[in-house]
């Protein structure tokens, strides 16, 4: 993942650099706005860390201008500014998420990764069998025996972050970043209760999702299927 960091004040430019370097995102920055819409434009970037203070073009009119001339990928503002207006403004420039200084390294990350999910989503397959089960991601519902169940917008990120983790062991304060999310504050404990609700849903094919001792859950790979004319 290629992330652009753009702050006009070098220390705080120079240490999200290197702390998102070391988490392994290849990372380019840029002091000011005139700067970051040449870079943005001149290679490809999957997100967008974008100070708000700043001058000459400020972060507000920065994002404007990179959503005016097509640049799709997500924003995510950096602002000492926490009224509610200002976040408002923020987001009407385009930007796709705010961050309120000062902020912690682990909330930081929290977010590139959210945001990071959320485009691998395109990954997802529209529709998975798990033995008999059918779980359709867009329509969040599950089917068994020509009964269709609803999935909750947690159940449904659980699954997808199994799906797209591709086997690997998922940790449960993984899912509680992934899926609750930065904003909630709910214990692991909760994710062992919705696995626990989500294999009843899921019937036979909820016994796909293994509980890896001391280290969460999985889905091993082979355990998914594709209907036929699904790619």
């Amino acid at each position: 993942m290629r992330i652009l960091v753009v702050d006009d004040e070098a220390p705080m430019r120079l240490a999200l650099v290197e702390n998102l370097r070391a988490e392994g995102y290849q990372v380019e920055s840029a002091g000011e706005g005139e700067e970051a819409l040449e870079k943005v434009f001149a290679s490809d970037f999957d997100l967008v860390l974008l100070d708000v203070m700043m001058p000459v073009l400020d972060g507000y009119a920065t994002c404007a201008e990179m959503r005016k001339r097509g640049f799709k990928q997500p924003i995510l503002i950096l602002t000492a500014r926490g009224m509610v207006d200002d976040r408002v403004k923020g987001l009407d420039s385009g930007a796709d998420d705010y961050l309120i200084k000062p902020f912690s390294l682990k909330e930081l990350l929290a977010r590139v990764r959210a945001h990071t999910r959320r485009q691998e989503r395109t990954d997802l397959p529209v529709i998975i069998h798990l033995g008999e089960t059918v779980i359709h991601f867009q329509h969040r519902t599950c089917c068994l025996d020509h009964v269709t169940q609803d999935l909750s917008s947690k159940e449904i990120g659980i699954l997808e972050l199994l799906v797209l983790s591709r086997g690997e062991a998922i940790s449960r304060d993984r899912f509680l970043d992934e899926v609750w999310g930065y904003h909630a504050n709910p214990s692991t404990r909760t994710v062992d209760n919705f696995i626990v609700d989500l294999r009843k849903k899921l019937g036979p094919g909820g016994a796909k999702i293994k509980t890896v001792r001391g280290k969460g859950y999985r889905l091993p790979p082979e355990e998914i299927s594709l209907p036929s004319g699904d790619h």
